[in-house]
């Protein structure tokens, strides 16, 4: 692997940590996708959360981890996006293999596949061997997308509106948190809904596995329509990623090779409300013994 002699900006080497509750969780492979740096709809605190969170051997980053389209449109990079590439790097730094899959929203690096940059592998698609000895292929899924493959100006339009369905999706959950209420995503139930007709027309996911049975594995991962899913089709294991935007979801493997999925969002809440139950647990004896 040849490396891309670029000189490494100064706030990568920030020496800012942050703290995980408890220890941290040992997986073989993590594979995460669709985060879309630069853009408001990017769940990055809660990435950076889930990053420092655990340690694996090899990362994968699916594509769409920055959204090229959104940059060309009107620069969006807070301090929380710094966040999420310096625990990426910090995972190269020490010993994980950091591989970068990139997809359509940031298929200009697709130009450098081939080459390493800061100990992260660039490459267009891989085989990964799990522990117990399957393969699967690991790709972003655009180009198995109609939308995306046959009408690339109906995928931007498609993509304008999605961008505003976020910012509805944010002043939506600011409510809610008022009112003591979980996360709801305005945004992935309507994409949701959408993308059910596109798959559809395209069949995204049969022909994701059909590419991959010409591949000769036993499965695939993928992302790129931000809905977290694992299912067999035909003699084909089918794993989706999810997103970093709506669901804040990942695919993990363990050292046995097993594959599942983790609903970071769910967890944070789920611990979230733990804390304020024990909070109110504590209140209520101070108040018995005072």
């Amino acid at each position: 692997m040849k490396s891309l002699a670029r000189k490494i900006p100064d706030w990568i080497n920030d020496p800012q940590s942050y703290r995980a509750e408890g220890p941290k969780k040992s997986y073989r492979t993590v594979f995460i996708s669709d985060v879309h740096l630069g853009t408001p709809g990017c769940s990055a605190t809660q990435l950076v959360d889930f990053l420092h969170s655990f340690e694996c051997e090899t990362l994968y980053l699916v594509g769409d981890i920055v959204d090229g389209w959104q940059i060309r449109r009107g620069w969006y990079w807070p301090s929380s996006h710094n966040d999420v590439i310096r625990s990426i790097l910090k995972f190269a730094r020490r010993g994980t293999r950091v591989i970068y899959i990139p997809g359509n929203h940031d298929e200009a690096f697709r130009d450098y596949t081939g080459l390493e940059f800061g100990g992260v592998e660039m490459v267009e698609e891989d085989i990964h061997e799990t522990a117990d000895g399957r393969h699967l292929l690991v790709l972003h899924g655009d180009k198995f997308d109609g939308v995306v493959l046959y009408a690339k100006w109906l995928a931007f339009l498609g993509d304008h509106a999605y961008t505003a369905l976020l910012k509805a999706n944010s002043v939506w959950n600011f409510a809610r948190r008022k009112l003591g209420l979980p996360y709801w995503s305005l945004s992935a139930y309507a994409k949701h809904r959408v993308k059910n007709a596109v798959n559809f027309i395209g069949r995204f996911e049969e022909t994701v596995a059909h590419a991959a049975a010409e591949h000769g594995v036993d499965g695939v991962v993928c992302g790129h329509i931000h809905t977290a899913e694992i299912r067999q089709i035909g003699d084909i294991m089918y794993y989706n990623d999810g997103d970093w935007v709506e669901s804040c979801t990942a695919l993990v493997e363990d050292h046995q090779g097993a594959l599942s999925l983790i609903d970071w969002r769910a967890e944070t809440w789920e611990r979230e409300l733990a804390r304020s139950n024990g909070k109110a647990v504590d209140a209520g004896r101070a108040v018995a013994t005072a």
